[in-house]
């Protein structure tokens, strides 16, 4: 059965907004035709709406494992004290983690998600995704510090990369002060192009610091954990401008968060001539870092802009729109129409999955949301999101 969905305005994110607008989509959500008010089809039923209709979002961003730390570590204490926190908070009964997994999935697809890219450290939430209306691609972060356990590192990924859909995982570096030279060099001779990489990054500038100086909060941290950081050299440049030339060449790479990422770094990134996307975590950042990246001068420079909502150790909800919000509050220059696409297309590039999610074009599954309360496509605290298909 076909159904005929229209509003005040149908935004297919890659084509122009259409007013009055109108979707066919067939029972299982296969966008079916896109049509201007005088295109459609003679005697069909119209469902419509007040508001807008646009594609589902995509979260770019997301540690889904951790949905149980909801509350529980402090704000604003920068990304050291967090970090910290994190480790000794993690461990729960695997009901509790399973049952705040299963509520923060389905709480996302209210929130008209659909698709995340999800960071794991295990492999706790496979049968949550495997039953989930979310499309997943899982991440499988690598974590090693010592020289000697960097093999060993990248095979226990491999392991747990085994519990995911084999299309949708791949196996990551976590951040660089959480992984040794070495381990990079290792990760560069291990993945095949096709492994998307995801990696945290600038997303306090103790990093900086750490690569540029050999100063600040991380030494702490590695004495508190009993490894030596006596071989560390500082580099006197920012982390990106020493890890980047140590990742795979041909590679797809999200870096996450770039709170602390600057003009000179964003220089550095395009005479790389990797493919890169910038996803940026606004509530995240302003929870444990008090800051947000500076996101007019990714925009100046053309660079692909995705969104997260990092996980809920580091916000009180999982919602891309809520992400908007945010963005549009502290950025009141921004436009709906660019930022839309940074919520849906490029994160289904990111996770490259955009074949069939990202846009609403004829041939997709995009999912179908209608954003009410908007006016003039200004993003407000009033706009609101309801899932149609």
């Amino acid at each position: 059965m076909v159904h005929y969905y229209s509003a005040d305005y149908v935004m297919p994110v890659t084509s122009s907004p259409i007013k009055n607008g109108v979707i066919a989509m067939d029972e299982n959500g296969t966008v079916l035709g896109i049509y201007d008010n005088d295109s459609v089809p003679k005697n069909v039923e119209i469902e419509r709406f007040k508001g807008v209709l646009i594609p589902g979002f995509i979260n770019a961003h997301c540690h889904l494992e951790l949905s149980h730390l909801l509350g529980k570590i402090s704000q604003k204490k920068g990304l050291v004290k967090f970090i910290t926190e994190v480790m000794s908070n993690r461990s729960a009964d695997d009901d509790v983690i399973q049952k705040a997994m299963d509520l923060a999935d389905k709480a996302m697809y209210a929130n008209g998600i659909q698709a995340v890219g999800d960071h794991v450290n295990s492999a706790v939430s496979a049968k949550i995704k495997e039953d989930s209306k979310i499309v997943y691609h899982t991440f499988v972060e690598i974590l090693g510090l010592r020289e000697e356990e960097a093999a060993q590192k990248i095979d226990e990924a491999r392991e747990i990369e085994f519990s995911f859909d084999s299309g949708h995982a791949s196996i990551t570096l976590h951040a660089p002060y959480s992984c040794s030279k070495v381990l990079f060099k290792a990760f560069k001779k291990s993945v095949s192009e096709d492994n998307i990489i995801s990696i945290h990054n600038q997303e306090s500038e103790e990093e900086n610091k750490l690569f540029r100086y050999k100063t600040g909060e991380f030494l702490e941290f590695y004495e508190k954990i009993g490894f030596s950081a006596d071989e560390f050299k500082a580099q006197a440049r920012n982390s990106i401008q020493t890890y980047m030339s140590y990742l795979p060449t041909g590679n797809k790479v999200i870096l996450v968060h770039n709170t602390y990422t600057s003009l000179k770094d964003l220089d550095f990134i395009r005479r790389m001539g990797r493919d890169v996307v910038m996803c940026i975590c606004p509530k995240a950042n302003l929870y444990i870092e008090d800051a947000l990246p500076k996101v007019s001068i990714f925009e100046q420079n053309g660079c692909e802009i995705a969104i997260g909502t990092d996980s809920l150790a580091s916000n009180d909800t999982l919602s891309v729109l809520d992400e908007l919000k945010v963005l549009h509050k502290h950025f009141p220059e921004l436009d709906f129409n660019q930022t839309l696409k940074w919520a849906t297309i490029n994160g289904a590039k990111a996770l490259t999955l955009e074949e069939s999610l990202g846009s609403l074009e004829v041939g997709k599954t995009p999912g179908l949301l209608l954003v009410k309360n908007m006016n003039h496509f200004k993003v407000t605290d009033k706009i609101e999101i309801e899932r149609i298909a």
